[in-house]
């Protein structure tokens, strides 16, 4: 029993979203996710094309950096390193952001095809505590919301 107990005090918390977008391909979710211009156009919380700058280099060891402005003004900055790429399919990849390097979490975001368009399903795992793990759903949500508004925009044009 006391090792049991002592696994769940190890386990850190996590988050998953999923979304369905229709009328969207797995190459299309892919691109939103992996070429810097259109990061550049939904990533963060914040309003559109609210990225400062973004950087990718999409393959297993490659890495990335976004920086991007809340609406407050305050400005942050994550990067991590891609640990597996399949292209159009799942992507993973450390979190870290500028502020706190010690606190590294892992992202997988995974693409399915569906009779009608694309099922992603995104993990954020290994967060420091619970209080981080809330943080983090505060700016994913809201960034995964621009994510199908931008997906939408590119599937009507």
């Amino acid at each position: 029993m006391a090792e049991e107990a002592g696994t769940a005090a190890r386990e850190r918390p996590s988050l998953r979203i999923q979304r369905h977008y229709d009328e969207v391909t797995p190459e299309q979710v892919w691109h939103a996710w992996t070429d810097p211009k259109a990061l550049s156009v939904w990533f963060g919380p914040g309003e559109d094309n609210s990225v400062i700058h973004a950087r990718t280099d999409v393959r297993t060891g490659g890495s990335f950096c976004i920086a991007f402005r809340l609406v407050n003004g305050n400005e942050h900055e994550v990067s991590g390193t891609y640990r597996e790429v399949v292209h159009s399919r799942k992507l993973v990849f450390t979190w870290t952001w500028r502020d706190s390097p010690e606190r590294e979490s892992l992202v997988t975001v995974r693409l399915s095809p569906t009779a009608n368009g694309t099922q992603m399903d995104f993990l954020h795992e290994q967060f420091f505590d619970q209080a981080e793990r809330d943080d983090h759903e505060g700016g994913w949500l809201p960034t995964i919301d621009k994510l199908g508004r931008y997906l939408g925009a590119a599937s009507a044009a």
